[in-house]
């Protein structure tokens, strides 16, 4: 399964990629996960020994939906996908960083910055699954867990648009000074994953560059049913 999952993220324009992240704060990538895949990860969401906490988002007002925080040891897919794509993506939190003068450097391998992490008192795991049925969505947000956030996040689709589910568009909105916010809607299909800025990203000024806010959400679910691996890097308090 690693070797198949190494082969397709190698396969990805990752100059592409990487451009998209630079001009938007999010990049799709398609197909990583084939459909049987998605559908063992979605299967999980009611086997309630492989998850730390379950949050109904009704109740803190994120929206509506629930979701479930997976417990150590992950998943051997999830852990794969996690500790592969921070492998591809530490050289570009690296690079974000230098560009908004953050004084903060990660390690080419997610086991080294999870250390860090687990130094810092962020001891829980932060992969998640959401669930949405009809008249579900999730508010605009960050996910920040702690003094040690990763720039970058991803999330997958593991459900089928227009099969299982309608609606339920990923959304961004970026904020930048004095400016209205920008919204960004990332199209998917069963297995993309989407990467993005998980707080700031940088953009060029006049000056150099500065550092705009970033928020993500979900728009409102019309029919059916939506599952979603969240893959967030670092841990959280």
């Amino acid at each position: 399964m690693m070797s198949r999952l190494e082969a397709r993220l190698a396969a990805l324009d990752w100059p592409e990629t990487l451009r998209q992240l630079d001009a938007q704060g999010c990049a799709r990538l398609p197909a990583l996960l084939n459909a049987d895949e998605c559908r063992q990860l979605a299967a999980l969401y009611p086997q309630g020994e492989h998850f730390r906490s379950h949050v109904i988002m009704a109740r803190h007002g994120f929206g509506r939906g629930e979701y479930r925080y997976f417990a150590y040891p992950l998943p051997p897919l999830v852990a794969g996908l996690r500790s592969r794509l921070y492998a591809r993506l530490a050289p570009v939190a690296n690079r974000w960083n230098a560009m908004m003068g953050i004084d903060v450097s990660y390690p080419a391998a997610h086991e080294d910055y999870l250390a860090d992490c687990h130094r810092a008192g962020q001891l829980r795991p932060t992969p998640l699954l959401l669930q949405y049925a009809a008249g579900d969505y999730n508010c605009l947000h960050q996910d920040l867990y702690g003094e040690r956030v990763f720039p970058l996040q991803a999330a997958f689709l593991l459900s089928a648009p227009q099969r299982d589910f309608t609606g339920g568009e990923f959304v961004l909105t970026e904020q930048r000074p004095r400016m209205q916010s920008r919204p960004e809607v990332v199209p998917l299909q069963q297995g993309d994953a989407v990467v993005f800025a998980v707080h700031h990203r940088p953009v060029q000024g006049g000056k150099g560059y500065y550092r705009v806010n970033m928020r993500h959400g979900v728009s409102r679910i019309r029919s059916g049913q939506r599952h979603t691996l969240g893959v967030i890097f670092h841990d959280a308090l």
